[in-house]
């Protein structure tokens, strides 16, 4: 069971309070601008929606004066021969240390590691160091209880086993069957705030993450060990909401990952260029789902039954950068195979480790179709040979899976990872529900605004990754790291 996606009014308006404070403590800079006098809310109109109308009016309002552009640096690559992940550095603590958190738009709260946890790996084979977060190593370092306010809100109430001083435990597992269990600390959250053209100036705030005192699963693997993931999911637990909620930054950001040289691009504020169009995102979803129309190979729509993109029935599509591959139902998977290699009906197809892979000595952008998938709003998704076709060896895979991914209604669905988005920007437009990407050169830089001063400055791409070199040997499961996860709490 996934955490509440709203907030109770209580909730909300503590994150208001917090947000003032934070605005208005001592030593702070002071936003600027003019505000109307005049109420766009009567005082006594409209009872307990009018209150909740006039909050959310006001954090809005707040968050536009106040937030500041942020600059998360990639490193890692979504190619499934490489690391099939992309991971930023951020750090955490009194004093701050550093750590490597998989950044991923498919689950919501931050972890990492904690130092009691004895099933954490303590070596990396992406040539970084890991760190175990110590609680009592940081003195700014608190925990949360389960009474307190955070735990309620997310847990959507009380625990019945909640007593006084007891911690709030959390226990996420995801898609891959990996898992991750521990309590909620609330502690310092470094970051590289946007101070300049290709600048930044370190900035802090108290965050509210994971302590992971036990992990199961891959996420155990030293091959591609991280001291933890970076949930950019749309809950109110996740980093960006609770950043937002203290009038950090707008609930606005966009990654742009690079799969040919590593890295890329990853930035929360509103992106003025390049000029991305966009599709509505589906209301009510746990995840980032956008409503998918049609299907063309080749310039060929496919003919598919009517409801097998449909979202009445908790469908549609998810956008997932925790993702490599992209899955889809039977159906479409087979429909789509069939286009892509009408052309070549004697094409011995090898399965390797669940891959379907061939040999081929021409340009595959020369060889094979163009793959669009179109959205709502009529926004396509061009998706070219070089990104469906992976090459391993002397071989091509295919990036595209079946099955294996459903509801909990037992519904297939449609799911598009990074190798469906890479070398492509991707703008996740929260405060206005919508999705958007355009191809892109994911090496170059982007051009962000800072809403606190005006100031449109660029955002250059980084690759933190060392010279390491992934060997691939990991069956198929493994790249789907973070698709799908469920969010208890004991």
């Amino acid at each position: 069971m996934g955490p509440p996606r709203g907030a109770s009014r209580a909730t909300l308006a503590l994150l208001l309070l917090l947000a003032l404070s934070a605005a208005l403590a001592p030593g702070r800079a002071a936003a600027t601008g003019v505000f109307e006098v005049r109420r766009k809310f009567p005082r006594h109109a409209g009872g307990d929606k009018h209150l909740a109308g006039l909050r959310e009016h006001d954090a809005r309002r707040h968050g536009r004066s106040l937030a500041a552009a942020v600059d998360l640096p990639l490193g890692g690559n979504g190619l499934p021969t490489e690391t099939g992940l992309y991971f930023t550095q951020i750090g955490i603590g009194t004093p701050a240390k550093s750590y490597y958190v998989q950044v991923d738009t498919g689950s919501d709260i931050l972890w990492v590691n904690c130092v009691s946890c004895d099933t954490c790996p303590r070596k990396s084979g992406l040539g970084i160091e890991l760190t175990l977060y110590d609680p009592s190593g940081s003195s700014s370092g608190t925990g949360v209880t389960c009474g307190q306010e955070f735990c309620v809100a997310t847990h959507g109430g009380v625990l019945p086993s909640c007593v006084p001083a007891a911690p709030c435990q959390y226990s996420i597992s995801y898609g891959d069957g990996s898992s991750t269990t521990g309590f909620f600390v609330t502690d310092f959250l470094q970051y590289n705030q946007v101070s300049g053209n290709s600048q930044t100036s370190l900035a802090n705030t108290s965050i509210t993450f994971g302590c992971g005192a036990k992990i199961g699963g891959d996420l155990g693997s030293s091959s591609q060990a991280l001291d933890g993931i970076l949930g950019f999911g749309q809950s109110n637990s996740s980093m960006l909401s609770q950043l937002a909620a203290a009038g950090k930054v707008r609930k606005v950001f966009a990654h742009c990952l690079d799969t040919i040289n590593g890295g890329g691009i990853f930035a929360i504020g509103d992106v003025v260029q390049p000029k991305v169009s966009t599709t509505p995102l589906v209301p009510g979803m746990p995840h980032y789902n956008v409503n998918l129309e049609a299907i063309d190979v080749g310039g060929v729509k496919l003919q598919l039954p009517t409801n097998i993109f449909g979202i009445e029935e908790s469908k549609g599509t998810i956008i997932d950068s925790g993702t490599t591959l992209a899955y889809l139902p039977g159906v479409v998977y087979n429909a789509i195979m069939s286009k892509v290699f009408a052309q070549y009906g004697d094409m011995p197809l090898k399965n390797d480790q669940d891959f379907q892979c061939f040999r081929y000595s021409g340009s595959v952008d020369d060889g094979f179709p163009i793959i669009t998938f179109h959205f709502e709003g009529g926004l396509p998704l061009n998706i070219h040979p070089h990104d469906y076709l992976f090459q391993n060896g002397e071989l091509y895979c295919m990036g595209f899976q079946t099955g294996g991914l459903q509801t909990k209604d037992g519904k297939d669905m449609v799911l598009l990872g990074d190798l469906a988005f890479s070398n492509r920007l991707v703008l996740y437009d929260l405060e206005n529900q919508v999705i958007g990407w355009t191809d892109y050169n994911c090496s170059s830089s982007i051009k962000i605004k800072d809403d606190k001063t005006g100031s449109i400055y660029t955002v250059n791409a980084h690759d933190i990754s060392s010279g390491w070199r992934f060997q691939w040997h990991k069956p198929l499961f493994v790249l789907l790291v973070t698709a799908l996860c469920s969010y208890t709490m004991f």
